[in-house]
């Protein structure tokens, strides 16, 4: 069974990832909350490094708790600092706290933060290979740094929209390569 090259076959967690979430839309808040969270780590660092530590980043961060997360101070960032089992970035852990605090706001302003996304991606989903930005994540990157959140780059943000299935990008050659010809996603809400 041929998959998208980028994806480690020696790894049962990246061949499971790759088969079973990427690029399928997932739309629930604690979702796409944990994945910006995530994918605000792997800055700098591959998605497979991110993807391993997966289960002590829940662990670490109260399993994406947003209303905990919220209220870190300085003793849990300490203890983030020197929990060797997740990835240990000072800028990265209070990019998260920021994070956490702008995403509740917008999710107060629009009720969801899923609501926020539609306005950018029209509720569609994007049918696109072998890219690392496009428009939206440009527009979704530069409105998020408006408001203030950190590490939520074009391409950080493409590899997001990516995750939780806004943009569709399996490869040609891979069995779950679709077109918007066949649109079979069905989002999990």
């Amino acid at each position: 069974m041929k998959r998208c090259k980028w994806c480690n076959l020696k790894n049962e967690l990246y061949i499971k990832y790759h088969d079973e979430e990427w690029c399928q839309p997932n739309f629930q808040e604690q979702y796409l909350f944990e994945m910006l969270i995530l994918e605000s780590f792997q800055a700098g660092l591959s998605w497979e490094c991110v993807l391993n530590k997966r289960e002590n980043f829940r662990k670490a961060f109260d399993n994406f708790n947003i209303d905990k997360i919220s209220q870190y101070g300085n003793e849990k960032i300490e203890e983030l600092l020197k929990n060797k089992d997740i990835i240990r970035n000072k800028l990265k852990i209070k990019a998260t706290i920021n994070n956490s605090k702008i995403f509740k706001k917008i999710q107060n302003e629009y009720g969801a933060f899923y609501n926020y996304l539609k306005g950018f991606t029209k509720d569609s989903i994007i049918y696109e290979t072998d890219k690392t930005t496009n428009e939206l994540s440009d527009q979704l990157s530069k409105d998020l740094q408006k408001k203030g959140m950190k590490f939520v780059g074009s391409t950080i943000i493409y590899s997001y929209l990516q995750a939780i299935g806004v943009i569709y990008s399996h490869d040609q050659e891979c069995f779950l390569y679709q077109d918007n010809k066949n649109d079979k996603l069905k989002p999990i809400s």
